[in-house]
């Protein structure tokens, strides 16, 4: 298929370089791999309205792309579809203090929005893994999760105003500062998670917050998850909503330290659970001495067995490091999931999932973290043979066991290909015809991110 006429007088806003096509051919999910048409890098909203308008006349379909981050194939385009990269939009417009917002572009790294903020006395408090390579509107249009999902919210929580282009190329402007804005539906809200199935994001106001004066951060052995929950929540009541609150089952935790590659044990790797611990306050030694107690007590009731307090931001890092499990991405034919349920069933769950899962592949090897905090854990499971070959009947599996608890099918990646057959699993149908309808209301020709989501 050649690329129309009115695509190739975008001048070199339009590029069918095969090497281009090649790095935008998928996202991190790295699943049905296929040659986009041509990949469009705009410049600018108007380019971004002007594309999207020309591609709607044409009946193009146009995958919006990020920084292909993406792990549930959002961002996948399939052969002779339109990729429309935000790669070339970025930069950070303005820094409101008095207001305390960030006006940015949507192609901006998250790390270079985190340190502008940082620059200007602020705190963005959006935190991934892959903060140097997603981009803000990746965030937003998948409402990113990440590490302080527990005291700052989802990125969902961040946003206070969009800027949106929609299908026809019409432009939806609301960046608005204020925090309070009860005129009406909020139309951005339909936007933030959407994974550019609705139109794509191009501007946003983020909400900042205080810089953190003090951060602790400790490795805490407990006896199990019922005591990591005590210890969670004794954690909360003295101290404070906690920013980070990761639990490490002990498999994950042990495969991960006893790796050549880690070249860290902080604690012994034969404890029954693990949890990381992170701490932000205002007053560096007494926010310390304040944990050093609270873990002291949680000791002597039982809710800890020992913990090890970082003494540095190196040291800090590195208990970060075996959370983020290197380590698993050897495993050949690994495969990973993001799911959720309520904080007091989530350790259910996982046993239900181990059980279920060992049964069925007695040989396989199955880990399971997450930021348990906030109902989300994840498990990364080998179980032999070829993707191809076991992916289908693991999801089945996993995805049912998730139905039977009243958890979420995708806590943070977003749906995407690779979880749409089982939206039901955690959706009503009237819930996903409503979906349907929003999305005949907003792009009628159905040119968005087809395939995607619903």
């Amino acid at each position: 298929m050649e690329l129309p006429e009115a695509l190739r007088a975008l001048g070199d806003l339009a590029s069918t370089d095969p090497d281009l096509l090649d790095r935008h051919a998928c996202d991190w999910s790295n699943v049905d791999r296929q040659r986009p048409l041509a990949v469009l890098r705009p410049r600018s909203v108007a380019e971004v309205s002007r594309a999207l308008k020309i591609c709607n006349d044409l009946n193009l379909a146009v995958v919006p792309q990020g920084g292909l981050t993406g792990l549930a194939g959002g961002a996948t385009p399939r052969a002779g579809q339109i990729v429309l990269s935000l790669e070339r939009l970025k930069g950070i417009e303005e820094i409101d203090r008095d207001s305390a917002t960030m006006t940015v572009l949507a192609g901006t790294p998250l790390e270079a929005a985190q340190t502008a903020a940082a620059e200007a006395g602020l705190y963005l408090a959006l935190d991934i893994g892959s903060r140097g390579s997603c981009q803000i509107g990746g965030n937003i249009a998948t409402n990113a999760g990440g590490n302080h999902v527990i005291r700052y919210g989802m990125a969902r929580a961040q946003v206070l105003g969009l800027e949106t282009v929609l299908a026809d190329g019409t432009v939806l402007t609301s960046l608005t500062k204020v925090m309070k804005n009860n005129a009406g539906y909020d139309l951005n809200q339909l936007f933030i998670g959407s994974e550019g199935t609705l139109g794509v994001v191009t501007r946003a106001v983020l909400r900042l917050h205080a810089q953190p004066q003090s951060k602790t951060t400790a490795l805490i052995a407990t006896p199990d998850y019922a005591a990591t929950v005590k210890l969670l929540r004794r954690l909360q009541a003295e101290l404070g909503e906690v920013s980070g609150f990761e639990a490490m089952w002990p498999d994950f935790y042990r495969y991960v330290v006893e790796h050549p590659t880690t070249g860290v044990k902080p604690l012994a790797a034969d404890h029954p659970f693990y949890a990381l611990v992170e701490f932000q306050g205002n007053e560096a030694e007494r926010d310390r001495a304040r944990f050093e107690a609270c873990l002291g007590e949680a000791i002597e009731a039982g809710e800890a067995l020992d913990g090890v307090i970082a003494q540095s931001e190196r040291e800090a890092r590195s208990f970060w490091t075996i959370r983020e499990g290197a380590p698993l991405d050897m495993h050949p034919y690994l495969i990973n999931f993001d799911v959720s349920a309520p904080t007091a069933q989530l350790g259910e769950l996982a046993e239900r999932l181990n059980a279920a899962l060992l049964s069925r592949w007695p040989e396989g090897h199955f880990y399971v973290y997450g930021h348990v905090g906030d109902g989300n854990i994840h498990l990364s499971a080998y179980a032999g043979g070829s993707m191809a070959s076991v992916a289908h009947e693991m999801d089945d599996i996993v995805y049912d066991e998730v139905r039977r608890i009243g958890g979420s099918v995708s806590a943070e990646h977003g749906i995407g290909t690779l979880k749409r057959a089982y939206l039901g699993h955690s959706r009503s149908a009237a819930e996903i015809d409503v979906m349907r309808r929003i999305k005949a209301a907003l792009d009628p020709k159905g040119i968005l991110n087809p395939g995607k989501v619903i």
